[in-house]
């Protein structure tokens, strides 16, 4: 298999790759990559895997993450770090307030690119958000967002899982962008 560089500084993104890819070999070179402005994540996640590969030329991988509320109209999309930078989980949950519908969904497209294939893998897990905020620190988490989301048919946001829960739940309503590509990639598909 080729040699594969996985380009963030996302501690939790990391951890799941490393899951995911332990058998692949892979490195990870820790840069903040520039974010454009939008609200596609398939585009962003082009656009950062496309300015991975001019730093590291080689094939590579990005992953992006939106966020959708239903209550809020699919508030704050893309836009999530800017939200949580901003308004954070207590702004969210003051918007959330006597909303009876609190249905949500992180949204995750990983583009690989080896320099001159683009190849693209849409995840998604739906969920609740609780209605304050709950959990423990862990150096898995890939967001603060962890301590108000509630995974479809679990009564505990992911903060409050175990790791041993977490790593192993059963996951309803959800596809991991990860696990496509890694099984993608294993098939030799990249070839």
């Amino acid at each position: 298999m080729k040699e594969l560089v996985f380009v963030t500084h996302n501690k939790g993104k990391i951890a799941t790759a490393m899951k995911y890819l332990n058998d692949v070999n892979f490195e990870i070179f820790e840069y903040e990559l520039d974010e454009p402005r939008s609200d596609d994540i398939t585009y962003i996640s082009k656009y950062k895997v496309m300015e991975a590969y001019k730093l590291v030329k080689k094939p590579c991988i990005s992953l992006d993450a939106g966020f959708w509320i239903d209550a809020l109209n699919g508030f704050p999309r893309a836009f999530v770090n800017f939200a949580l930078d901003t308004i954070g989980i207590d702004g969210i949950l003051k918007l959330m307030e006597g909303q009876k519908n609190r249905t949500c969904k992180f949204t995750e497209c990983l583009s690989y690119y080896d320099g001159k294939e683009l190849n693209q893998f849409m995840g998604y897990d739906v969920g609740t958000i609780a209605t304050k905020k709950l959990g423990t620190d862990s150096n898995k988490k890939w967001s603060d967002l962890w301590y108000i989301y509630i995974p479809y048919n679990y009564d505990v946001t992911l903060a409050q899982m175990s790791e041993e829960t977490r790593e192993n739940r059963v996951r309803y309503k959800s596809v991991d962008a990860i696990s496509e590509f890694a099984k993608w990639y294993k098939s030799g598909m990249n070839k």
